[in-house]
């Protein structure tokens, strides 16, 4: 356990600003940081959400340097979105769940004066999470994006199979007919991979998972990668187009020939738990697993 207590001085508040049920547990949160004698700063979207009077950032990823700790209110795309601005900054995240599943989330937003007291009591871990990069080969541009939970290429509006050839470290894979592939990180296996039917990965694993996306081919299956391989994947299909994004944002139209180059990035993310929670207790909760029913520890 690592504890923190002595460099907690300023705290960060970032929310989802679309939602308007974040103001009241983001004005509860401020006040209770200045009970404690700590600073409040933010972005300017939540200070507009909750009309917070302290000082404001144009985004998360100018606030981020300023704090110690940076409290995100929301679910887990605003959690998907505050780490990619954020990446390589060192500044660890705490999310408060104001949205539904939730796996990136530990708190929820009604436990919220018990967790930042243990927060104060530095009675909680740090764990780095691995953010993946994919560069993007597309008629001659090359673009570069970071995910934390997945990159995705899949086909395009109309109901009809796409073709795909996927690498791992210049040698063939196989060939993909069918809705798509997910290329995962650790992180994302509790995300589309998972709704695809690709495996649960312990989110500090150093692994990609493979997953297709409805394959024509029934027998291709999810397939598990090192976390240092280098994964290509090129268009095939003349029609339809396909699609690339990156935790389900920046959506990119993908044509016969180009390439996807995906990667572990150099950058990282930092996420607090609160001790007493596990990410076999998020699952057996989270997914309403049969092992939801196993008693807590007195």
């Amino acid at each position: 356990m690592k504890n923190l207590n002595k460099t907690i001085r300023r705290v960060g508040i970032v929310a989802n600003s679309g939602k308007a049920n974040s103001r009241d547990v983001v004005r509860k949160a401020a006040k209770l940081i200045v009970r404690s004698g700590r600073d409040v700063l933010t972005d300017a979207a939540t200070a507009k959400l909750a009309g917070l009077a302290a000082p404001t950032f144009p985004d998360a990823a100018s606030l981020t340097p300023e704090v110690d700790l940076v409290l995100v209110f929301g679910g887990d795309g605003t959690m998907l979105r505050v780490a990619r601005e954020t990446a390589g900054s060192g500044t660890p995240l705490l999310g408060i769940n104001v949205g539904a599943l939730g796996f990136l989330t530990d708190v929820p937003s009604w436990d919220l004066p018990r967790a930042l007291q243990q927060v104060w009591s530095g009675d909680f871990r740090v764990e780095s999470r691995a953010l993946i990069e994919a560069g993007v080969d597309c008629q001659g541009q090359r673009s570069r994006t970071i995910a934390l939970n997945e990159f995705v290429i899949s086909r395009h509006m109309v109901s009809r199979l796409i073709e795909i050839e996927a690498s791992v470290d210049d040698e063939v894979l196989t060939r993909y007919r069918g809705d798509g592939l997910i290329v995962s990180s650790p992180t994302g296996s509790t995300a589309y991979s998972l709704a695809a039917g690709g495996a649960v990965v312990y989110p500090t694993a150093e692994v990609f998972t493979l997953t297709p996306i409805c394959p024509h081919t029934l027998s291709n299956r999810s397939v598990i990668v090192n976390l240092s391989s280098t994964v290509r994947v090129k268009i095939i299909s003349q029609k339809p187009e396909a699609v690339f994004s990156g935790d389900g944002q920046d959506d990119r139209r993908l044509n016969a020939g180009d390439i996807v180059t995906i990667r572990r990035s150099r950058h990282s993310v930092r996420l607090i738990h609160l001790t007493g929670t596990s990410f076999f207790e998020t699952l057996r909760h989270k997914l309403n697993w049969s092992g939801s029913s196993v008693p807590a520890k007195p």
